[in-house]
């Protein structure tokens, strides 16, 4: 019997992981002896209805990745044998390195409608093949990234911990989520995998299973508790209130138990909330915390603080886990340049911007973002900082410029301090931040359409 294909796909053969039409075009090239150098640039063409903007993230990881990628010979074997490749294709392929540029926004870099978050400059068929991973791995990063920042602003301030990993759309977006949580600022995970993998605290509480394996609630907690010094109790399973009374109970009983926080699950957060933190007052145990979860979102948690909350930490799931408000963008990998001259599709609704481009964004007096211009990438501006970044050169990785993108989490909570006030909003609505073309892109545009 043929064993189980494994659960995850291997870095080793992501080569692999393209749509069937990027090999044929790749082998069309091929035998056309085309082999200039073209440009691809990444972007996508409108915000989601319910963001202001988005978080650029993934980007920087898929540009390194682009330059390791090799096809091995059970690669090309499992190639031949669908029938559609020349052996003396397959013979290229076995040769294949990627020798080109890279250009990337640094990871968690805020980011609006056609704006590049990455251009690749390689020989057409180098720079065709990448097509379908970049695109792979960097949509649902940036997906992820931008809601997570969304609840994170939310929260003002107050921790938000990943609970969403059992609900993720796979494996893959579980583990590879958590990266994105990072950026955008998240305190921790329940994701062991994924928060082991990508530096960010693990952390839990505990499920009604547990209360529920033992006759006695109460005697749940207590052997909980003494477990797990400074841990989190759940109290939402039989009656709230109730819960949080056994808490006290337990700890006037047994002082020396170390209980940090409590979390209610279920039914009137708000409301709970309030008369938790009156019991737990009372009591004397005003430094235990109250953390909430239960099916979370950004607007609510908006609307929890608004209506004065004492709630210190929140645990998101779902929601955030698959984006559900906005699960795509409508991301682009698009010709743009190929043998010096530039490219445009002219189909309706679907013109892009053409030759090798950067990205200027400008601030006002107060270090606040005030615009940005997309300019033709020969050209220098005045005004603004320059945020497409070579990352890989001739086919190697620049690590200095890779390093960037572990200090990206510092880099989107500097970013929130700068942002218009319109663009924090978490109401849907338009995004009103000012993007422009410059005027070398502008004269550019027209000559080629």
């Amino acid at each position: 019997m043929r064993a189980p294909p494994p659960v995850q796909v291997d870095d080793s053969d992501l080569i692999l992981l393209t749509d069937l039409y990027q090999l044929t075009m790749v082998q069309a090239y091929w035998r056309e002896a085309m082999s200039e150098s073209a440009t691809f640039s990444l972007y996508f063409r409108k915000l989601p209805p319910s963001r202001r903007f988005m978080l650029a993230c993934g980007q920087q990881h898929a540009a390194a990745l682009a330059s390791r990628l090799r096809f091995e010979d059970r690669h090309l074997e499992q190639l031949a044998g669908t029938g559609t490749f020349e052996p003396a294709f397959l013979d290229w392929l076995a040769g294949f390195r990627f020798s080109g540029d890279i250009w990337t926004l640094p990871e968690g870099t805020p980011v609006f409608a056609n704006e590049p978050l990455l251009e690749v400059d390689a020989p057409i068929a180098e720079a065709q093949l990448l097509e379908s991973l970049i695109m792979n791995l960097v949509q649902p990063e940036t997906v992820l990234a931008s809601k997570a920042v969304r609840i994170v602003m939310a929260a003002r301030g107050r921790p938000v911990v990943d609970f969403g990993l059992r609900r993720m759309h796979g494996v893959d977006a579980a583990v590879r989520g958590v990266r994105a949580y990072r950026t955008a600022g998240l305190a921790g995970t329940s994701n062991v995998l994924g928060g082991l993998r990508h530096d960010l605290p693990l952390r839990g509480t505990m499920a009604h299973s547990y209360i529920l394996a033992h006759d006695d609630e109460r005697e749940a907690l207590r052997a909980f508790a003494r477990s797990y010094p400074g841990t989190t109790l759940l109290v939402d399973t039989h009656d709230t209130l109730e819960g949080v009374r056994k808490v006290i109970a337990l700890l006037a009983e047994e002082p020396e138990l170390d209980v940090a926080a409590i979390r209610l699950d279920s039914g009137d957060l708000g409301e709970l909330a309030k008369a938790s933190r009156r019991l737990l007052d009372e009591a004397g145990h005003r430094d235990i915390k109250i953390i909430a979860s239960s099916g979370l979102d950004e607007h609510q948690i908006q609307a929890l603080l608004d209506d004065g909350a004492p709630i210190d930490v929140f645990g998101v799931g779902t929601a955030m886990g698959v984006a559900a408000d906005a699960p795509v963008i409508d991301l682009s990998y698009k010709l743009v340049e190929y043998a010096g001259r530039p490219r445009v599709k002219h189909s309706s609704g679907k013109v892009n911007l053409p030759g090798r481009k950067q990205l200027y964004r400008r601030r006002d007096a107060n270090g606040r973002l005030a615009g940005d211009v997309i300019a033709r990438r020969d050209e220098t501006l005045d005004a603004g900082e320059a945020l497409l970044l070579p990352l890989v050169r001739s086919g190697a990785v620049d690590q200095e410029t890779l390093a960037m993108a572990d200090s990206a989490r510092e880099r989107v909570a500097a970013a929130l301090g700068t942002l218009p006030d319109s663009l924090t909003r978490l109401d849907p609505g338009e995004s009103d931040y000012p993007v422009a073309l410059s005027d070398a892109l502008e004269r550019l545009r027209h000559e080629t359409g």
